[in-house]
């Protein structure tokens, strides 16, 4: 008798493996279920049609709105953060199909996320020999080839580190000098700055710029005029705002705000 595609979600993290190489889910987790740390022995996207998803390990946080998603590697800890009203479609993968060791966020071009969305649909035991094999095979092979994105934030591995950078999280607008951080610690500017720069691979100053974008995109999701988004998020220039978020993303902050 085959199985229901919310009964095998519900027995996911008791499985060894998975039922096919790939598996797809057309429900949304709740919140709660997703948020914790863990691990699983093959590779998942996050990936929402609706809404930002946050992925966070100990290396780092990624952040994906509905043109990309977070390819998490085999046996990586991690937690999916999402706000109530995000609309997922995550998928399930067997590691040998993808090439990276690392976390990836990577772009869903118009063709993959309608792959995404047609597979949600599927049955877990899929054919994988008629139409709906075919279909998955094209799925994996764009999966594997698409670009990397850099909508992730480098997380330090020193507690003082780890301080200062869960509070630039937790307040984006902050616009405080770099003696702010430095002066608690009894140390120089410039020994905060190197060690920075030693964790995270980023200069203070663009950690704290690549922050704020990142956290302009669950704003801009909600519904949130670009102006109100652009003070919350440490920015007195609306124009400035703009500039720095379509060089990270490419794209302006208009073409996120929710339809």
């Amino acid at each position: 008798m085959s199985i229901s595609q919310q009964q095998l979600l519900s027995q996911l993290e008791h499985l060894t493996q998975l039922p096919r190489p790939l598996l797809g889910q057309q429900v949304s987790l709740p919140n709660h279920a997703i948020h914790a740390p863990h691990r699983h022995p093959w590779a998942q996207l996050s990936y929402a049609i609706h809404g930002v998803i946050n992925v966070h390990t100990p290396r780092g946080q990624f952040v994906a709105p509905p043109t990309h998603g977070i390819l998490i590697p085999p046996n990586i800890e991690h937690g999916v953060h999402c706000s109530a009203n995000t609309v997922i479609r995550s998928l399930y993968i067997e590691a040998r199909y993808l090439p990276w060791q690392s976390c990836q966020v990577l772009i869903i071009d118009a063709l993959l996320k309608e792959l995404i969305i047609a597979f949600s649909l599927f049955p877990v035991e899929y054919d994988e020999q008629g139409a709906e094999g075919r279909l998955v095979a094209v799925l994996l092979d764009r999966l594997a080839s698409a670009k990397v994105s850099h909508l992730m934030l480098p997380w330090p591995t020193s507690p003082p580190l780890i301080d200062c950078c869960r509070y630039l999280a937790k307040h984006p607008d902050c616009c405080q000098p770099l003696a702010f951080f430095s002066t608690p610690l009894a140390i120089s500017d410039k020994t905060l700055s190197r060690a920075f720069k030693k964790e995270t691979g980023m200069s203070f100053r663009q950690w704290r710029q690549r922050n704020r974008l990142l956290a302009a995109l669950p704003l801009l999701e909600s519904g949130m005029r670009i102006t109100d988004v652009a003070l919350a998020c440490g920015y007195d220039s609306l124009s400035a705002f703009i500039a720095a978020f379509k060089a990270l993303l490419g794209t302006t902050p208009g073409e996120h705000l929710i339809k």
